[in-house]
């Protein structure tokens, strides 16, 4: 196993990230728009250690770390402009129904309630209203082949979700503009923001789904967010990696200013967003950094640069090395958050079709941040949902990318994705990325923040699990440029 932690890296890390450890009263440097600097209010890598340790913690890290507690007082009014009662009417208006509405026909006697693994074995009912994702999770304790076990749940009732005040406004307002062409793929000029198609339907039903998905409202437009990901493999944990990231939505703005289209630049290059990831550990990749630039025509490759400090080199990526796993992880590129590939008809081209419409038992969002992972690996305090959801297949076209389909579970009220499948050139059950995502309701928010994310590699039989926290924080273009990280080295 790698030593990924030793007192050196641990160092490396408070002395990385100490420049981010600043409090508010020791600097009040505003931007161009009036934002303090985020260096002025994110949390430090070690205060969230202290808040919520790697294994066996149960802390709710959401009840001590969420957007009421960090962000200056004029941030948080800007993201809770109106009520929660005023964003779940409104939001129910956009897409035309209510989650619970939609759920409790399949399986009604599986109810609300606290199950074990046993309960599963007995009952086949539950094979078929889970996803496949978490079915396979369902086990004993103490199961070892991939991570991710759960061996006991809660299942809650079904809630309604809603987006934030700004998300919902510029999709009502921008409700029928955008356009896709006669092979299904985006007309990308005709986007402003929002979700392009809050109510898919239609021949290119499918294409409308996916492009709910590439332009989803999730994280934070402006964010910081930090990732301690752990790979297991038969019960044991056998690496540990820690990065964070800084990132920036370009194009279709909503939240903080400039709202629209960030800048002249991003204008006149079709950027959508850009984002710069620094792994801090384990010691051989600390230091390494990752710079995106991605674009809004699907035909124009984005922008991927890669700083290895032991060969002090940048190295372009081409659009082949985004299939290539990430460091020590089971995921591609094209993988991050669950699915980053550009849907393009002209660079790896999908099929794409709509092969399920119906309830799913999946994971509920998190509202406080209390489910955690054992030392094995383990998942603990899960709680379980009904939710109504699309099921859609991507057949890849192009024989020479990795992926011969993906299968992608995308709730419909929310049009975000629960579960994705991936399938290998022959055909067999590759890699599956399994997601908890963190709501909050005061803001209406969706952000992958302290419950776990999970990737299998049915192929090699490896998994990682993910924990990450994210926090709004406006960056200018400086803060994420890869001149300023190579000249810190």
């Amino acid at each position: 196993m790698k030593k990924g932690m030793t007192m050196l890296s641990i160092c490396c890390i408070a002395l990385c990230l100490i420049a981010t450890t600043v409090t508010p009263a020791m600097s009040q440097e505003r931007d161009q728009h009036g934002y303090p600097k985020a260096e002025t209010y994110v949390p430090s890598f070690q205060a969230i250690e202290k808040v919520k340790k790697r294994f066996d913690d149960p802390s709710p890290v959401v009840m001590k770390i969420n957007p009421k507690t960090f962000l200056p007082k004029s941030m948080y009014e800007e993201l809770a402009p109106v009520s929660k009662e005023t964003l779940s009417k409104e939001w129910a208006e956009v897409v035309g129904f209510k989650a619970p509405d939609l759920v409790g026909k399949i399986y009604p006697e599986i109810k609300p309630g606290k199950y074990t693994y046993k309960d599963v074995q007995n009952n086949p009912a539950f094979k078929e209203l889970m996803t496949p994702g978490l079915y396979r999770q369902i086990g004993p304790p103490g199961t070892v082949d991939f991570a991710g076990n759960i061996s006991e749940f809660e299942i809650v009732p079904t809630q309604q979700y809603y987006y934030n005040y700004s998300v919902i406004k510029a999709t009502r307002e921008n409700q029928g503009k955008t356009k896709l062409k006669a092979n299904g793929y985006l007309d990308w000029n005709t986007y402003v923001a929002g979700l392009p198609f809050p109510r898919p339907s239609g021949p290119q039903k499918a294409y409308q789904i996916m492009y709910d998905v590439e332009k989803r409202y999730v994280n934070s437009e402006d964010q910081y967010q930090v990732f301690r990901n752990d790979g297991f493999k038969n019960g044991k944990q056998d690496y540990q990696v820690s990065m964070v990231v800084r990132s920036k939505k370009l194009w279709g703005r909503t939240t903080f200013k400039p709202y629209g289209i960030y800048d002249n630049r991003a204008k006149e290059k079709g950027e959508i967003r850009t984002f710069i990831i620094s792994f801090l550990s384990p010691r051989d990749t600390a230091g390494v950094t990752q710079s995106a630039v991605y674009y809004m025509d699907p035909d124009k490759p984005d922008n991927l640069m890669l700083y290895m400090p032991a060969m002090r080199r940048i190295r372009k990526l081409t659009s082949s090395d985004t299939q290539d796993p990430m460091i020590g992880q089971d995921n591609t590129y094209d993988d991050n958050e669950g699915f980053m590939q550009k849907l393009s008809a002209t660079r790896y081209p999908y099929k794409m079709e709509v092969i399920g419409e119906r309830e799913f038992l999946t994971y509920s969002p998190s509202v406080d941040g209390s489910q955690y992972v054992t030392s094995k690996g383990e998942f603990k305090n899960i709680k379980l949902e009904r939710r109504p959801m699309y099921v859609v297949q991507l057949t890849q076209l192009d024989p020479s990318y990795v992926y011969s389909k993906r299968v992608i579970y995308v709730d419909k009220e929310m049009l975000i994705y629960h579960e994705l499948q991936t399938y290998d050139r022959k055909g067999r059950l590759y890699r599956m990325f399994q997601t908890a995502w963190t709501f909050f309701p005061d803001v209406g928010s969706w952000w992958l923040h302290g419950a776990p994310q999970l990737t299998r590699d049915y192929i090699d039989k490896h998994s990682t699990v993910f924990q990450g926290l994210c926090f709004p924080a406006v960056w200018d273009r400086s803060d994420l440029s890869l001149e300023r990280f190579m000249s810190a080295k």
